[in-house]
C-alpha cells in the first residue's frame, strides 16, 4: 500500500482539478473587475438555482433588455440582507441572511466565477470528510463490547437471509475464488472505483447539466450561444449533490446506532465460544486485504471503522449514479426514437434513441457490478445493499431538507467575504416555476441560463 498511499489521493486531486478546468468559464476574466462587476448584475439576486425562486417580471425585463436603474447606482442598491425560505415537515418560514453579492468583486469571488466547480469540490470535500471524521471517531472509540455487538448483528443478518432464502453470499464468493483473474479485478473494482468513480460522475454531471447550458461558453462543434446539455439544468446537479450528503448522514446514523461486522471479519480465529464457532463455520474469505489482495488506502487505515457495513454506501452511491444516468433528461436531438417493422408479426417496434439505450445500459451495469463486487469480496451482505438502496431512496426524495442550511452558508460566506457564483434560470414573463425553460433572445442567441 506504499505507492497507493500517494497515488490514490493524487488521482482524486487530479479528478477534482481536472473537473475544475473542464468546467471553467472561458469567457470570464478574473482581473477584469469592471466587466465582472457589470455582468454579474444582469439578473435578480433572488433567482439562484439553489433557492429555486425566480421573479418572472424581472426575468422578462432582462430578456427585453430593460434596466430598472442606472448601472452606476447598482453597487449602492445591493441589499445587505436576503430572504431564505425554511421548509420543515410542511412548515414554511422566511428568514433573513446576509447577502454576499456585495463581495462579488473580491478576488476570491471572481476566482470562483472563473472556476465554478471549485465550489463543488469544496462541497464534496465537506461531505466526504465530515462523514469520514465521523467514522474515524467511532473507530477510535470502539470497545470490545461494540465489536461483539457488531458480530452478533452480522450473524442476525445471516439468519434473516437464511429464513428469506437469500443467503447466497458464500456461493458467489466460492465461484469467484475458483476464477482468480476475475477475483483480482473484482478486488480492484471494490477498492479503487468507489471514490474516483463518484467524483468522475460529479464532474460529468456538472458539465452536462450546467456547463453545456451556459450559453456564453463556446462548445465543441456548436456556435456560441447554443446549448447541448441536459434540459434538466443545474437543479438536477444540485439535487444529486444534496442526495449524496443526505446518504452520508443517514448511513452515519445507522452504523452508529447499529454497528455491523462485514462477512470477511466473521472468520476471526481468536473469537472464543459458540458465537466464534458459528461465525467461522461459514468460511468467508477476506480477498481484498489478504496478501494477494488489492487493498485501498481509503479502506485500510486505523481511522476506518471496520464495523460500518450496514448500510452499504458502495451500493447506495452506485445506485444513485446508475438511476441518475439512466433517467437523465437528454437534449432534444439525442432522444429521437426509431421504429422497426417486423413483417412476420405485422408489428412495428419503437426503440429508444441510441444515447438513451447507452444511458440505460450504463445505469444498470454500474450498480450491478458494484453489487457483485461487495458480495464477492465478502465486504457486505445482500441486506447491507438493500439498506443502502433504502438510504439512497430516502435521500433522493428528501434531499431538499439541506436547503434549510442555506442561511448558515450565507453567514459562513459573509464571514469569509466571498460570493458564491449562481446559475440562474431565466423564465419568460407569466411562466411558473417548473415550466419549460425560456429560450428568448439574450445577446442575440437563445438562452437557458444566465
Amino acid at each position: 500500500m506504499g505507492v497507493g498511499a500517494f497515488m490514490e489521493p493524487l488521482v482524486v486531486v487530479t479528478l477534482l482539478f481536472g473537473g475544475t478546468w473542464v468546467n471553467r468559464n472561458t469567457k470570464y476574466r478574473i482581473f477584469d473587475r469592471s466587466r465582472a462587476h457589470s455582468s454579474s448584475r444582469s439578473v435578480s439576486p433572488d433567482s439562484s438555482i439553489e433557492s429555486g425562486r425566480s421573479s418572472p417580471r424581472s426575468s422578462a425585463s432582462l430578456l427585453h433588455g430593460h434596466r430598472t436603474s442606472s448601472p452606476s447606482l447598482l453597487a449602492e442598491q445591493v441589499p445587505h440582507w436576503r430572504k431564505r425560505e425554511m421548509r420543515i415537515l410542511g412548515f414554511r418560514k422566511e428568514v433573513l441572511s446576509p447577502n454576499t453579492r456585495r463581495f462579488e468583486s473580491y478576488l476570491l469571488s471572481r476566482l470562483l466565477q472563473k472556476f465554478p466547480f471549485l465550489v463543488e469540490a469544496w462541497y464534496w470535500a465537506l461531505i466526504y470528510w465530515v462523514y469520514q471524521l465521523g467514522r474515524a471517531f467511532t473507530a477510535l472509540t470502539l470497545v470490545d463490547e461494540t465489536v461483539d455487538v457488531a458480530r452478533q448483528h452480522a450473524l442476525t443478518l445471516v439468519h434473516m437471509e437464511q429464513r428469506l432464502h437469500m443467503f447466497h453470499e458464500l456461493d458467489i464468493q466460492h465461484w469467484f475464488l475458483q476464477h482468480p483473474f476475475l477475483l483480482h479485478w473484482t478486488n480492484r473494482i471494490y477498492s479503487f472505483i468507489h471514490i474516483p468513480g463518484t467524483i468522475l460522475f460529479l464532474v460529468w454531471l456538472f458539465y452536462y447539466t450546467t456547463t453545456r447550458n451556459h450559453l456564453d461558453l463556446p462548445l465543441p462543434n456548436k456556435p456560441l450561444g447554443e446549448a447541448d446539455g441536459s434540459p434538466a439544468g443545474p437543479r438536477l446537479y444540485a439535487a444529486r449533490r444534496r442526495t449524496m450528503a443526505v446518504c452520508n448522514l443517514l448511513a452515519f446514523i445507522v452504523f452508529t446506532l447499529w454497528p455491523c461486522m462485514p462477512p470477511r471479519l466473521l472468520s476471526d480465529p481468536n473469537v472464543p465460544g459458540a458465537v466464534g464457532d458459528e461465525a467461522r463455520s461459514f468460511g468467508f474469505v477476506d480477498t481484498v486485504h489478504g496478501a494477494e489482495g488489492e487493498s485501498s488506502v481509503w479502506t485500510q487505515n486505523k481511522f476506518c471503522n471496520q464495523y460500518a457495513a450496514m448500510p452499504s454506501l458502495h451500493f447506495g452511491y452506485s445506485l444513485l449514479i446508475g438511476l441518475t444516468i439512466a433517467s437523465i433528461p437528454l437534449a432534444p436531438q439525442h432522444r429521437r426514437s426509431r421504429s422497426f417493422a417486423l413483417p412476420l408479426l405485422r408489428l412495428r417496434v419503437r426503440m429508444p434513441a441510441p444515447r438513451r439505450l447507452a444511458c440505460l445500459a450504463l445505469g444498470f451495469a454500474y450498480p450491478a457490478i458494484i453489487l457483485i463486487a461487495i458480495i464477492a469480496t465478502a465486504n457486505h451482505f445482500t441486506l447491507d445493499a438493500v439498506a443502502g438502496a433504502c438510504v439512497c431512496g430516502l435521500a433522493w426524495t428528501g434531499n431538499r431538507v439541506l436547503l434549510n442550511l442555506l442561511p448558515l452558508e450565507d453567514y459562513f460566506l459573509w464571514c469569509l467575504r466571498i460570493h458564491k457564483p449562481e446559475r440562474r434560470a431565466v423564465l419568460l414573463e407569466g411562466e411558473e416555476e417548473g415550466s419549460s425553460w425560456a429560450r428568448e433572445t439574450v445577446r442575440g442567441k437563445g438562452a437557458l441560463f444566465q
